[in-house]
C-alpha cells in the first residue's frame, strides 16, 4: 500500500517555490504529498497564498497575521482578514499563522496577546480552525485558548514542547503539529512527548522552506520532507506505519475537512 500525505503547514508563497510551482507539487506527489495547506503570514501575503490555492488543485489556503511580523499588522490588517473570511473563498480552511512568539529581539508581547485574540474571535466566528504559533510562550497561549473556547479549535504547529505541555493543548481539543524537530536526536524532549501522545492528537507538517529536517540543514525544506518527518515518528511509536499514515490522515481530515 503506498502511502498518502498531507502538508498540514507550508509557506508555499516563499522561494524556492515562488515561479517553481507546478514542479515543486510534482515533486512532493512523487513522494506521496498529495496536499498541503499554504498558510500566509501577513495581510500582504492573503492574495498570493489565495492565488495559489485556486490555480493550484492540491494547494489549500490559511490566512492569519504572524506573530513576528507584528509590527506589519495594523487594524488595517486585521479588517483585511476579516474581509477575506466573509467571502469564505472555497479552499481557505483556517485562520493562520497566528500565536505568541517572545524570542524576536521587540516582541511587543501585549499588542500580540490582542492581536491573537481578535483572530481567535474571528475563527470563532467564521468557524475555522486556528494554526498556532509558540516559542517560548505555551503556557500563556494555553490560557489565551482556553478562554476563547474555539468550537473547531486548531493545531500547535512545529511543536518542540515538553509532555506536558503537549497534554495541556490536547485536553484544550488542539491538535500538535509534528515536524522536522523530532528528526534531530537531539531533541529529546520532544521526541519522547510525541512518542507518548495519543495518535488521535498528532498531524504532519514540514513549515517549509523552514525548519529543515535532519540531513537538509542549511537547505530550504520542502514538502516532500514530510516523508523523513513521517519516518521519523514510526521510528517513535508502537504502531504500525500504516496505521500511523492512516490515522493522521483521519486527524488531517477530521481539524481541516480536506
Amino acid at each position: 500500500m503506498s502511502l498518502r500525505f498531507v502538508d498540514t503547514h507550508c509557506h508555499f508563497d516563499f522561494p524556492p517555490f515562488v515561479g517553481d510551482e507546478a514542479a515543486s507539487l510534482a515533486r512532493a506527489a512523487a513522494a506521496g504529498v498529495e496536499r498541503l495547506i499554504a498558510v500566509s503570514v501577513s495581510a500582504a501575503r492573503f492574495a498570493p497564498v489565495l492565488a495559489l490555492a485556486a490555480a493550484h488543485p492540491p494547494v489549500y489556503a490559511a490566512l492569519g497575521l504572524h506573530p513576528m511580523a507584528v509590527a506589519e499588522h495594523d487594524d488595517g490588517s486585521l479588517a483585511a482578514l476579516e474581509q477575506q473570511l466573509r467571502r469564505a473563498p472555497e479552499k481557505l480552511v483556517a485562520v493562520g499563522e497566528i500565536g505568541l512568539d517572545k524570542l524576536m529581539a521587540d516582541p511587543q508581547f501585549a499588542r500580540q496577546q490582542a492581536l491573537l485574540d481578535a483572530q481567535l474571535r474571528l475563527a470563532r466566528q467564521y468557524d475555522l480552525p486556528v494554526i498556532l504559533h509558540a516559542r517560548r510562550s505555551h503556557d500563556t497561549l494555553a490560557m489565551h485558548l482556553r478562554r476563547q473556547n474555539l468550537p473547531r479549535g486548531g493545531v500547535v504547529h512545529g511543536f518542540a514542547g515538553s509532555l506536558a505541555q503537549a497534554e495541556a493543548y490536547v485536553r484544550l481539543g488542539y491538535l500538535i503539529g509534528v515536524g522536522g524537530t523530532i528528526t534531530y536526536p537531539r531533541a529529546n524532549k520532544t521526541r519522547q512527548a510525541i512518542a507518548r501522545l495519543p495518535l488521535s492528537a498528532l498531524l504532519l507538517e514540514t513549515d517549509a522552506p523552514d525548519m529543515p529536517v535532519s540531513g537538509f540543514q542549511g537547505q530550504p525544506n520542502r514538502p516532500e520532507r514530510i516523508v523523513n518527518v513521517f519516518h521519523a515518528l514510526c521510528a517513535l511509536r508502537p504502531e504500525p506505519a500504516p496505521q500511523i499514515a492512516q490515522q493522521i490522515r483521519a486527524n488531517t481530515h477530521r481539524l481541516f475537512r480536506i
